[in-house]
């Protein structure tokens, strides 16, 4: 029991000391800090990973926002994705993106 406590206070300090860090990792290319610069924080390299899917779909999805509606649609989707991911970040939230949070979880960096 006493573990258990112990485990939640380090995930409590390493969520205080990186959420903007973490937050940053939403901002495009700006997704590498975290992944790059905080290897040893779990609640950076969460957040950083989901950004490092949402810059990958950023990348491909450029082709399709010069499409009228559809793409715009989808830019639009993804800012609104990004600013979610930055605000969850910031409040110290663990919150995996509803299909991308999968992928993220696979990544192994």
């Amino acid at each position: 029991m006493e573990e258990e406590k112990k485990e939640v206070k380090g995930d409590q300090k390493d969520i205080e000391e990186n959420k903007t860090i973490a937050a940053i990792g939403y901002i495009w290319i700006l997704c590498l800090i975290p992944l790059l610069l905080k290897k040893n924080s779990k609640f950076a390299q969460f957040h950083g990973k989901q950004g490092l899917i949402l810059f990958i779909i950023d990348i491909v999805g450029f082709v399709f926002f010069w499409i009228p509606f559809f793409g715009w649609l989808l830019g639009l989707l993804l800012i609104i994705v990004s600013i979610i991911g930055i605000l969850k970040a910031l409040s110290g939230e663990y919150w995996k993106m509803p299909v991308i949070g999968d992928f993220a979880k696979k990544i192994n960096i």
